[in-house]
This record gives structure tokens, C-alpha cells and sequence, in this order.
């Protein structure tokens, strides 16, 4: 309609002024009036005799003005009757533009009314929080700009459910923390007292004794080795945040922690400086360096390279132990998830907690039979 009652009206318009304006361009009642009055003339000199010249020139202007009457009379024919046809031919030309506007602000609807309903529906499944179809189950492509925006939706989609997932993680995180931090202080409470009666009762303790005692040392050790576990685990770090030279800080990890049977290797720079807290580090080397020993046995390989990238520094503590399944891999990094006996399941829950700390990442590969490679992603400090 935005096309075609515009180019109607003037249609109409304009075939209204031609069919005023035409006679007035033929200048059809002028002629007749100049051929009137020149023939009057041409007989009021015929009836004086003259010289052959001006008779020859009066019958020649009088076949002029002739000629010029019935041009002037077919001009006027052919306007009265032209001005109709032209009508015609304007009403045709103007259907023709209404199918062609008709098709074409059809396919433009369509254009924009799908892909719109589409990314309405897109909307919905964000809110929901389903999955957004791929590029491939798209069937509604639209404008270029769709596209556009469709890729733009999917980011936001992304970013969305990373939120939740953080979000989620958090909290879960702080209820696990909430609970290491009861739980260790309710085993120290009362370790401190039980390891002084057992060393008390060591000392006076007979020989027959003295089993039972190195049971209640180890096992009171045991739990409070557990405590500390729960403790580290139920705080962040929260020690001054200050430079720490990383290779430094992992060779004297590797010395006191590694046993002399296990292979230590280190690849990477001589020195290399850090933003961080220096314990919380420090502790987060030694439980992925304990880790791998006991994932060799304690006699097997251990291997750290440490690589400066462009924005971060890269940590890569592999070993050539037992490996883990590949549907176990992504829980190792969860409070209480352990495949060793007597473990606390802590160890890397408290790394993963620590480097998240320090605004980095970590992941883990491996591979059943051949080893396990747990990187660590740490911002660079700038130059």
C-alpha cells in the first residue's frame, strides 16, 4: 500500500493535467483562427490583380496555412485519444507495480518477520536456559545482520551460563569451605591435648606398651595432618600479595617434597616473576608434586616446565604415573574426591582454589598407563 496508493494518485494527477495541458500545447483553436483570417486575406488580394510574383507568393502561403490547419486538427485527434491510452497503459503499469511491491515487501516481511519470531524464541530458551541451535539447524537465515546478531546472542548465551556456573561453583565452594572450617576446628581442638598424653604416656610407657602408643601417635598424626588439610582448605589465601620468583619457588618445592627415588626434571627459564602470595603457591606446587609421586609409586618421573606466554605463564607439573580415567578426570578438582586410600581428596581442591585465587586457571590431561600433565595458568606481570 506505501507503494501503491502514492503511484495512484499520481498516476491520476498526471493524466489529468495531460489531458488539460495537451490542447493547449496543440494550439489548436489558435490555428484555426490564424487560418480563418489568412484565408479572408488571400481572397481580399486575389480579388486586385497583381504581379505574377505576389500571386505565386499568396498561393504558396495559402497551401502553407492549410497544411497547417490539418496538423493542427490531427494534433487535436490524436490528444483527445491519446490521453485515454496513456491512462491505460499507466493503470497496467501501475498492477505491474503492485505485484512487484506486493512480492517484494512479501519477501521482505518474511525476511524480517522469521528471523525475528526466531530470535524471540532464542530469547525464551536463554531464559530457560536451553541450548540454542546451531548454525547448521537454522532454517530462517534472513538479512546478513541476523546473522550478526544470532552469533551475538550465542556469546551472551555463553557468557550466561558461565555466569551461573561460576556462580553455582561459588557457592558450593563456600558451603565445602564452611564446612573444612568446622571440621578442623573441631579435630584440633582436641588433637593438641592428645598428643601431649600420647607423648606423656610414651614416655613412662612399658615395652609391652609401646605398640599400642606408636598406633595412637600415627593415627592422632594422621589427623592432624587431615586438620591442616581441612584448614588450608576451609580459607583463602590471604597473605600479602608481593613478587615471587616461580622457578625458585618450584625447585625448593621439588627438594621438599619429591623422595630421592622419584626423577625430577625442570624445563623452562632461570628466573621468572610472579604477582602472589608466596606460602599459597608454594603449598599449591607441593600437593600437585605430592600427587604425582604417589601416582608413580614413588619411583618414577616427575617433570615441571614453566613457560612465559604473551599475556600469562604457563605451569605444566606431568608425571609418568598410573594416569586417570577419563570419566573421573573432570572431578579430581572437587572437595573430597580422592582415588588414593586415606586421602582427604583436598589436595588439588585446595591448587584449583589457590591459583583461582590468584586470577588464573587450571586444567588437567591424561592418559591411563602413561601419565598425567595438571597445568596452571598464571597472569604475567607486565613489563
Amino acid at each position: 500500500m506505501l507503494a501503491l496508493v502514492p503511484a495512484l494518485l499520481l498516476t491520476l494527477a498526471w493524466s489529468g493535467m495531460a489531458a488539460r495541458v495537451l490542447p493547449i500545447v496543440g494550439g489548436i483553436g489558435a490555428w484555426e483562427a490564424v487560418v480563418r483570417t489568412g484565408d479572408a486575406a488571400i481572397e481580399a488580394a486575389r480579388t486586385q490583380p497583381g504581379t505574377p510574383d505576389a500571386t505565386a507568393a499568396l498561393d504558396a502561403h495559402a497551401a502553407l496555412l492549410d497544411a497547417s490547419a490539418v496538423q493542427a486538427r490531427r494534433t487535436a485527434f490524436l490528444g483527445q485519444r491519446v490521453i485515454g491510452a496513456v491512462l491505460i497503459v499507466g493503470l497496467l503499469l501501475l498492477v505491474v507495480l503492485g505485484i512487484v511491491t506486493w512480492r517484494v515487501a512479501g519477501h521482505l516481511s518474511r525476511q524480517l518477520s522469521r528471523p525475528l519470531d526466531e530470535l524471540v524464541g532464542w530469547t525464551d530458551r536463554i531464559a530457560r536456559d536451553a541450548p540454542l541451535p546451531s548454525d547448521a539447524e537454522v532454517t530462517v537465515r534472513g538479512a546478513p545482520e541476523f546473522g550478526v546478531l544470532r552469533d551475538g546472542m550465542r556469546r551472551m548465551a555463553a557468557e550466561l551460563e558461565a555466569g551461573r556456573r561460576a556462580t553455582v561453583e561459588a557457592e558450593r565452594l563456600g558451603a565445602f569451605r564452611e564446612s573444612a572450617r568446622q571440621v578442623a576446628h573441631e579435630l584440633k581442638n582436641p588433637l593438641t591435648p592428645i598428643r601431649y598424653a600420647v607423648a606423656t604416656l610414651r614416655r613412662q610407657a612399658t615395652p609391652e606398651q609401646r605398640e599400642a602408643i606408636d598406633v595412637l601417635d600415627a593415627e592422632s598424626a594422621r589427623l592432624e595432618a587431615m586438620a591442616t588439610s581441612f584448614a588450608q582448605f576451609g580459607r583463602l589465601p590471604d597473605a600479602p600479595v608481593a613478587p615471587v620468583d616461580l622457578v625458585a619457588l618450584v625447585r625448593s618445592a621439588a627438594r621438599h617434597t619429591l623422595p630421592p627415588a622419584v626423577t625430577f626434571r625442570y624445563v623452562g627459564p632461570e628466573t621468572l616473576v610472579v604477582d602472589g602470595q608466596h606460602e599459597a603457591l608454594q603449598r599449591a606446587i607441593a600437593n600437585l608434586l605430592l600427587n604425582a609421586t604417589h601416582a608413580t609409586g614413588g619411583h618414577g618421573t616427575v617433570r615441571i616446565t614453566i613457560a612465559e606466554m604473551a599475556t600469562e605463564v604457563r605451569i605444566d607439573v606431568a608425571d609418568d604415573g598410573c594416569g586417570i580415567p577419563a570419566t573421573e578426570l573432570p572431578r579430581i578438582w572437587e572437595p573430597y574426591v580422592t582415588r588414593r586410600a586415606g586421602g582427604t581428596g583436598l589436595g588439588l581442591a585446595i591448587v584449583k582454589q589457590t591459583i583461582l585465587a590468584h586470577r588464573g586457571a587450571v586444567e588437567a590431561t591424561s592418559t591411563p598407563g602413561v601419565g598425567t600433565t595438571i597445568t596452571l595458568r598464571l597472569p604475567r606481570l607486565p613489563e
